[in-house]
């Protein structure tokens, strides 16, 4: 696994021009404005569970189209005060899993809300439950290709709209402080990180690890790993496609949305990942609307740094509260 990218002081300073839309504002603004006015009110659930030191809720939350989404809400179980919040995303192809998978940051004294995937859930891990109701034209097997020659129509328009949401839905849980809630997560959960950045008002910060889903153009080609060769194998075969499949990307690409993030941001990049390359991640974080900081791992793959790498966020949260 050799380094196969920019090297480290290129990457520093690599700030592409990436594709914009004329029309991103609008598409997002009229997007979440459709989702917002057809949701509900959040119903939790309280959960019997061994655990004893948190408080565990079964989430469901309306996303994009008031479709419903599924997520665990981990509260620390004793004091009433009004908490931070931290709202988490999945990597590809997992789902929710179980609640006591995702105890770090409620046992550091967080309201905690790690939303399932819609449609996901079935490739590794302990399962996912949220359905994706939507259908679309044909596609290459995951999820990348989905509905993907028409922006409206695409997979990823669904699931980032369940990010923004899901930021919505924690603002509405009794305990938690609204002008204290950051958003987290790694690889395609670090994507949605930046897309909910993006697209959201008032968080304290934004936590992208090894962030998947940014600079689409450079990544499809440069990198032969899944899920950025589902692109490759569908142009493969739909030969002539190509600029319309750009065109909807464009919509999705992190660096678009880390343009219009504001907040403090701590990114994390490995210098050998194949899955996420790091000029890729680098494009993200140098296009970031505020203060981003940055994490390198000189020696790792997609894998990052883990646990050091959540030490890191904690004493990043920490500092800014």
């Amino acid at each position: 696994m050799p380094r196969f990218d920019l090297p480290l002081d290129q990457l520093r300073t690599y700030r592409p021009e990436v594709a914009e839309p004329a029309d991103f504002d609008e598409f997002w603004q009229r997007t979440l404005r459709e989702a917002r006015a057809a949701a509900q009110p959040v119903r939790l659930t309280r959960m019997d569970s061994p655990l004893q030191a948190v408080a565990v809720y079964d989430v469901l939350f309306s996303g994009f189209g008031g479709d419903p989404v599924a997520g665990w809400l981990t509260l620390p179980a004793d004091g009433s005060d009004e908490l931070p919040a931290v709202v988490e995303y999945n990597g590809y192809g997992g789902g929710r899993g179980l609640p006591h998978e995702h105890l770090a940051w409620a046992a550091s004294g967080y309201a905690h809300l790690f939303m399932d995937t819609r449609g996901q859930g079935a490739g590794w891990g302990t399962g996912g439950g949220t359905e994706d109701p939507h259908g679309s034209g044909p596609s290459t097997p995951g999820f990348m290709t989905r509905g993907i020659l028409d922006p409206h129509e695409y997979y990823y328009r669904r699931v980032m709209t369940d990010a923004v949401m899901a930021v919505d839905a924690i603002r509405q849980v009794e305990r938690v402080d609204l002008t204290r809630v950051s958003v987290a997560g790694g690889s395609q959960g670090g994507g949605l990180t930046i897309a909910a950045a993006g697209l959201s008002e008032g968080l304290l910060a934004a936590m992208p690890d090894v962030p998947f889903l940014c600079h689409f153009e450079r990544a499809v080609g440069l990198t032969d790993r899944d899920p950025y060769q589902e692109i490759v194998r569908y142009l493969a075969v739909h030969r002539e496609a190509a600029d319309a499949v750009f065109t909807t990307l464009s919509y999705f690409d992190g660096v678009n949305f880390a343009k219009r993030a504001t907040m403090p941001a701590l990114f994390s990049a490995a210098m050998m990942d194949q899955v996420c390359p790091p000029s890729t991640v680098y494009a993200a974080r140098n296009h970031w609307g505020g203060n981003a900081d940055i994490v390198d791992y000189h020696f790792n793959g997609h894998e990052g740094g883990l646990g050091l790498q959540w030490q890191r966020q904690a004493a990043f949260l920490a500092a800014l509260l």
